[in-house]
């Protein structure tokens, strides 16, 4: 029987797991065929092949049953990164844990999903609501790591208070941040590719995600600039010469 970090999977949880994903590949073909907001629950029980109370037991709207295809992405880049060594530093697990998504088709349903509700406000709320949802589990992970993250110097009294708020301040906003460059690059994919999902498209996307987490690392350095033409780089001499 498989099994996961815990030991064997019973065959309950199997059966749970393939509802889930019988309730979420419905979702997303019937968004697909419809749009957001022009289906319901019980189209969706009826293409799952499940009961309208089964649906409840799992997601408790629509919106939560379509924003299953984000969180099912960002849980596992999570469990990626939960595998990276302990001493590692958190950005560098961050890019690690998205090259291990090496199959571009691992983003085909978040990029699909990002583009069907593109313009959506009610799909919008629950986007944000993954992502938030990806930043607090980044949060625990680090946790795992470091009870109170990176420290600084530490006396005693309320020296120490300082110390472990500068621990939370520094996990929370390195968290913030990381889900922040997650979503920066997929508008950029979006606005680059559009709707596209051929295999092209979603290896850029991929590389966006790991080139956003490159820019967090070098504290957003910025793109090299251009070196100077052959002609402008002439200018000043010409106009040196005329002066003269």
């Amino acid at each position: 029987m498989p099994t996961d970090a815990g030991g064997p999977v019973s065959r309950r949880e199997l059966n749970k797991a393939a509802t889930r994903q019988a309730i979420t590949g419905s979702t997303l073909a019937l968004l697909r065929q419809h749009g957001p907001g022009n289906f319901t629950v019980e189209d969706i029980a009826e293409a799952a092949g499940i009961s309208r109370r089964t649906f409840f037991n799992y997601f408790s709207s629509t919106e939560a049953a379509i924003a299953s295809v984000t969180h099912g992405f960002l849980d596992s880049a999570l469990e990626q990164f939960r595998r990276r060594p302990a001493d590692e530093p958190i950005l560098e697990s961050a890019r690690a844990a998205l090259v291990a998504l090496a199959d571009p088709m691992t983003v085909a349903p978040l990029a699909e999903l990002f583009g069907l509700t593109q313009g959506n406000p009610l799909m919008a709320r629950s986007e944000l609501e993954a992502w938030d949802h990806c930043t607090e589990q980044i949060v625990a992970a680090a946790r795992e790591r470091s009870p109170q993250g990176p420290r600084t110097e530490q006396g005693t009294g309320s020296e120490q208070g300082t110390g472990a708020d500068q621990g939370e301040l520094y996990v929370r906003a390195l968290a913030g941040s990381v889900v922040s460059c997650g979503k920066a690059a997929m508008d950029v994919w979006f606005r680059r590719c559009g709707p596209d999902l051929s295999p092209e498209s979603l290896a850029i996307l991929r590389q966006l995600l790991i080139d956003s987490m490159g820019l967090l690392g070098s504290g957003f350095a910025g793109p090299a600039s251009d070196p100077p033409s052959d002609e402008s780089s002439a200018k000043p001499s010409t106009r040196n010469a005329e002066r003269s």
